[in-house]
């Protein structure tokens, strides 16, 4: 028996990923349906923290703070997930947002995000997968 091409990221790699990244998507609820939106955010110990501004993601949060948000990468062998499910708050209290302006969380893109959220995960798992890529060879060399 081979081993398996998946792998199980140990809670620790789970959250070295999530430090060493900055962009992923949050998924929310919003008027019955679930809506999926890239953000970026920063870690602040076992928290994720991210900006946004008036519009559905805030009002999703505000009406429902069960969320998920995932990141991914891949190279030529490998890909990796990590995803996390919790609740998100509106952080509201000063010492609150002082702590989020501290942190490395910049806006990406040159809009007015005032509103700070912040991530409390009730459970992050993460997975490495080996690529086995049988169309490589179809690709055209040279």
């Amino acid at each position: 028996m081979t081993e398996s091409p998946i792998h199980v990221m140990r809670a620790q790699e789970s959250w070295e990923a999530l430090r060493a990244n900055e962009f992923g998507r949050l998924a929310f609820h919003l008027a019955g349906e679930v809506h999926i939106v890239p953000i970026n955010y920063a870690t602040d110990g076992e928290v994720l923290l991210f900006r946004t501004a008036e519009g559905n993601k805030l009002l999703g949060i505000v009406m429902s703070a069960d969320v998920a948000f995932e990141i991914d990468g891949y190279d030529a062998a490998h890909a990796w997930s990590v995803i996390v499910r919790g609740s998100a708050r509106v952080l509201e209290r000063s010492d609150d947002r002082e702590r989020a302006e501290a942190s490395r969380l910049r806006s990406w893109i040159p809009t007015d995000k005032d509103v700070f959220v912040e991530i409390t995960p009730h459970e992050v798992s993460g997975r490495r997968f080996d690529l086995a890529k049988p169309w490589e060879h179809m690709l055209a060399t040279g």
